[in-house]
């Protein structure tokens, strides 16, 4: 049977982290290093994606005020919240390990697989596409991956006793978000796991529940081991890098090239009011935030909208919004795809209104 290797960096700060993500990543595409589970915590830091700004996306005077470290990842994608509350998992395989640079299907089958063994811990787990665990329509673990030529890292987080409030402080939201039926709103989309046990478990049994999953998933056995001489290296010249304000500051925008516009529109469905994160420079739509006095169910619709409508286009909204709404069975009673398409325009036209003014 094939051995990959199983490592456990144990709580870190961020930087050291991100840097362990660099070297091990880089290992792996020189062939200079087995295929790797591996296990990692932070401590409380806000990250950001490779390409973010952070006075654009994260509430810098919260941040300061409760000792949040900012970082940048090494990968794109949007600013997460991460502290003890989390457990943090990544493989590092090789393309051939895999039979697909799908990564569509390579998120379904890592996370089927985290999904069963999270399983064995006693709740019900699975894969919601594209790349999340849920328990009975609540997220429970957030995944993603990323090539560098042949090598591939893919991380997931596993929420223990995950703090939302904090995490809506630490991201840069509208205001409304963080009022106490927001935020309640929130806590109900997302899933504990020392909530659904009744106890916080073990950390040594969640790794082992986890491991044992990807063990059977691709046919191999772990053994413990540590950084290798070349890894050390490779991380030590990451290291000196990354814990740094150069890397930190690596993009700097400022918060108006991203404003955050707002509109409110009454329907025959219900009051729905829109949020936009505007990225001028782009003409992209960053984030959309949705509230407001309307019935839906299921209830996590506005949620995966907000999730499907990140990083689009301008011009592509409406597209995305009908697609959204065309793939999945909704009860809105009266409201429509159209109300949401309505709405959105609204507020992206005061972009168009301050720019030519």
């Amino acid at each position: 049977m094939t051995t990959w290797r199983l490592l456990d960096t144990g709580l870190r700060p961020a930087a050291q982290n991100i840097a362990l993500n660099r070297a091990l990543l880089e290992a792996r595409q020189q062939n200079a290093s087995l295929s790797t589970l591996r296990f990692l915590r932070f401590e409380p830091c806000a990250l950001l994606g490779y390409h973010q700004s952070a006075e654009q996306e994260l509430n810098l005077d919260y941040c300061r005020e409760h000792g949040v470290t900012i970082q940048r990842r090494i990968t794109g994608g949007g600013a997460i919240y991460f502290d003890t509350t989390q457990i943090g998992w990544e493989l590092y395989l090789h393309k051939h390990e895999l039979g697909t640079a799908d990564m569509t299907e390579i998120s379904r089958r890592i996370c089927e697989a985290a999904a069963r063994g999270i399983s064995t811990l006693g709740v019900d787990a699975k894969f919601r596409p594209r790349n999340d665990i849920e328990v009975d329509g609540r997220k429970i673990s957030g995944t993603g991956g990323a090539f560098d030529g042949d090598a591939l890292m893919y991380q997931g987080t596993l929420l223990i006793e995950f703090d939302v409030e904090k995490m809506l402080r630490v991201l840069k939201i509208p205001a409304e978000k963080l009022s106490d039926k927001a935020i309640a709103s929130a806590r109900e989309r997302v899933a504990n796991l020392a909530d659904l046990l009744d106890r916080v478990p073990p950390m040594a049994q969640v790794q082992s529940a986890l491991a044992n999953a990807f063990s059977e998933e691709f046919d191999v056995e772990f053994t413990p081991a540590l950084l290798t001489s070349h890894e050390e290296a490779l991380y030590n010249d990451a290291l000196a890098e990354i814990d740094h304000p150069d890397w930190i500051n690596l993009l700097a925008r400022p918060a108006v090239d991203q404003p955050t516009l707002n509109a409110v529109r009454k329907f025959s469905g219900g009051l729905l009011r829109a949020s936009v994160a505007f990225d001028r420079t782009q003409s992209r739509i960053k984030q959309v935030w949705f509230s407001g006095d309307v019935f839906i169910s299921p209830s996590r619709t506005l949620a995966d909208l907000e999730a499907a409508l990140r990083d689009t286009l301008a011009e592509q909204l409406a597209l995305n919004v009908k697609q959204f709404f065309a793939t999945r069975s909704v009860d809105m009673l009266t409201l429509t795809a159209d109300d949401f398409v309505s709405v959105l325009h609204e507020a992206l036209a005061q972009a168009n209104s301050e720019a030519a003014a």
